[in-house]
């Protein structure tokens, strides 16, 4: 991957106003869910960045090996509660939403059975912002490293 432009250089301000977006609303939920939020949304974007630091940031916070690799297949795998498929339905839902509305509903409905009203506007918020990220670095070509993943490549 080449990388095309740097963000953070090229409009330093408001990529920090982004990042403090990004930090609010990612402490908004718990960290668990927060992460297969993320990875989910990435892995239908194709961004390989985000999920290798989603991934890795999920495995630093003790997600199972086998959670992770079953996320991409979450409706017929078991190792999911009712809230994280909720979750994860919601994040399908509004990343696909250029495939059509048709899975809103019911996602939806789940989501009321599982989350207050703010924690609902809260994982709105969540998948906003991973979908923002991943074109971010779709977009600009970005590669980057953080500690976990740094971690995870040495080991």
């Amino acid at each position: 991957m080449t990388a095309r432009l740097d963000p953070y250089a090229a409009s330093p301000a408001l990529m920090k106003q982004w990042m403090g977006l990004s930090m609010a609303v990612n402490a908004s939920l718990e960290p668990s869910l927060v992460e297969l939020v993320k990875i989910r949304a990435s892995q239908i974007n194709q961004c390989a960045n985000c999920i290798n630091m989603h991934t890795a940031d999920a495995r630093e916070q003790g997600e199972s090996e086998q959670r992770i690799h079953l996320l991409a297949a979450w409706r017929e795998a078991p190792c999911y509660t009712d809230r994280e498929r909720a979750a994860l339905a919601w994040t399908e839902a509004l990343t696909r939403l250029s495939h059509g509305h048709a899975e809103l509903d019911a996602a939806h409905e789940a989501l009321d059975a599982q989350f207050t009203p703010e924690e609902q506007a809260n994982l709105t918020l969540l998948v906003n912002v991973i979908n923002g990220w991943n074109r971010i670095a779709v977009g600009f070509g970005l590669w980057l490293e953080t500690p976990a993943t740094r971690k995870r490549a040495a080991a």
